[in-house]
């Protein structure tokens, strides 16, 4: 895992950072899963779901994609696209696994 604070590699069981001394308090952060493709998606294609697909929220990404192609929903899917772009910003949007993306400092 990576240290929240500082960005370095530090062990999966660690309490503190070596590197910065910060606690890690247990989150896992997900490096693999970029953090500006996953804003990119979120800005453009956002109310189609790309970046609920893109992070492994499939089943949340039919349903926004289904909703913004019926019209049914469109409203709302601009509004939920919109939290999730202020979450990803905010670096507190999880993958489906539970994992945090943000962006490297």
């Amino acid at each position: 895992m990576f240290c929240k604070n500082c960005g370095k590699e530090i062990d999966d069981k660690a309490v503190v950072c070596i590197h910065c001394g910060c606690a890690t308090g247990g989150t896992n952060i997900n490096m693999s899963k970029d953090w500006l493709i996953t804003l990119l998606l979120c800005l453009f294609l956002g109310v189609l779901g790309a970046h609920r697909f893109y992070t492994g929220h499939t089943g949340t990404g039919i349903v926004m994609a289904i909703l913004t192609i019926t019209g049914i929903g469109a409203v709302v899917t601009g509004i939920w696209a919109i939290v999730d772009l202020i979450f990803i910003a905010l670096d507190n949007f999880k993958t489906a696994d539970g994992r945090i993306i943000t962006r490297i400092q």
